[in-house]
């Protein structure tokens, strides 16, 4: 029995020498995360992108985006982290990172909002969020802000919430 547990901690001692081992996604140039970090965390989100009417001729009517409100889950489908405006992400284990677009580019979905790369700006807790440094979010469906014509003078203020997916890569300094 002992032979199995030390054996077993040389796999996990080997593991963690090697890094997070989870691959880093096929994206384009302008999105891929700095050289020297690797990502430590992935998560699936779904979830709606808040979108708030502002009415007015000058500038023309627009639906402007305010937040999103996501839950993003593992690969087993557990819940690990709540997003919000900031905008923030919220680790169960109570850490947080707020981050700020570095780059965006167009989704391959014309009907999904873009795919970005964000870098943190600020930290909360001790977590495994605590050591992010840069955000991918990728593979995005929906999410879009209504049609322009449904933004008028009787709406002006409503909010409006498109229903989104996407992936979160979360990234962290090598070891």
């Amino acid at each position: 029995m002992n032979k199995l547990f030390l054996a077993m901690g040389a796999m996990a001692a080997m593991f963690a020498a090697q890094g997070s081992g989870i691959p880093r996604p096929d994206v384009p140039d302008n999105l891929k995360a700095p050289a020297g970090e690797e990502v430590i965390l992935v998560g699936h989100a779904t979830g709606v992108q808040i979108y708030v009417c502002q009415a007015g001729p000058n500038p023309p009517s627009a639906w402007v985006f305010k937040a999103p409100e996501a839950d993003l889950t593992d690969s087993r489908g557990k819940k690990i982290i709540h997003h919000f405006a900031g905008p923030t992400w919220k680790h169960i284990d109570g850490s947080e990172v707020v981050g700020r677009v570095a780059a965006k580019q167009d989704a391959p979905n014309p009907g999904a909002i873009p795919w970005l790369l964000l870098t943190a700006a600020s930290h909360t807790g001790q977590g495994v969020l605590k050591r992010v440094t840069s955000i991918q979010r990728i593979h995005t469906e929906g999410g879009v802000a209504p049609n322009a014509n449904t933004c008028d003078a009787t709406a002006n203020g409503k909010e409006s919430k498109s229903a989104y997916s996407a992936d979160y890569y979360f990234y962290a300094p090598e070891h």
